[in-house]
């Protein structure tokens, strides 16, 4: 139940990001269309892009942690014998784990931090460019404790896909 609760925010995290790519694709083009034909270059299409980006990648990064995607010393764990490789993939994934706690205590206490500043050209929280670590870090961290899971298991975790 709880790898099928990971593989549904993995999902929606990987829609997200096809999302967020649609949006950003159609921001750029919108600045690209303001300045060359209208000679009227849109302010608020390149903060948007930005943070779009942020978005993007924070949640792409969560999904490829889950779908083993992310960096790896695959090929030295390879060649460890079967108990090794284990105690290998169980300290990777415990790396993984603390490093994104990590990000997503740091992404908070600057979400915090920054809230009630307004980014100049959207008015918004200057905030929201921190959302993106703490939203990461904790499917990061969910989906850590998912491989944990199923390496103690003997398990492997299949890809959500989309």
């Amino acid at each position: 139940m709880y790898s099928q609760l990971c593989a549904q925010l993995s999902r929606w995290a990987l829609r997200a990001c096809v999302l967020g790519l649609v949006v950003l694709v159609l921001c750029v083009q919108w600045q690209v269309v303001g300045r060359y034909l209208l000679n009227d270059s849109p302010t608020w299409t390149e903060p948007v892009a930005l943070l779009l980006v942020l978005y993007i990648t924070a949640l792409a990064v969560a999904v490829g942690v889950r779908d083993a995607g992310h960096l790896g010393m695959e090929s030295l764990v390879a060649l460890l014998p079967r108990g090794a490789q284990r105690v290998a993939e169980g300290l990777i994934h415990l790396c993984v784990l603390v490093f994104a706690v990590l990000m997503a205590q740091a992404g908070w206490e600057w979400l915090t931090l920054k809230w009630d500043e307004p980014k100049p050209m959207l008015g918004v929280p200057e905030g929201l460019d921190y959302l993106p670590l703490v939203i990461s870090g904790g499917l990061i961290v969910l989906f850590c404790i998912e491989h944990l899971i199923a390496l103690l298991r003997g398990q492997s975790v299949e890809p959500a896909g989309v």
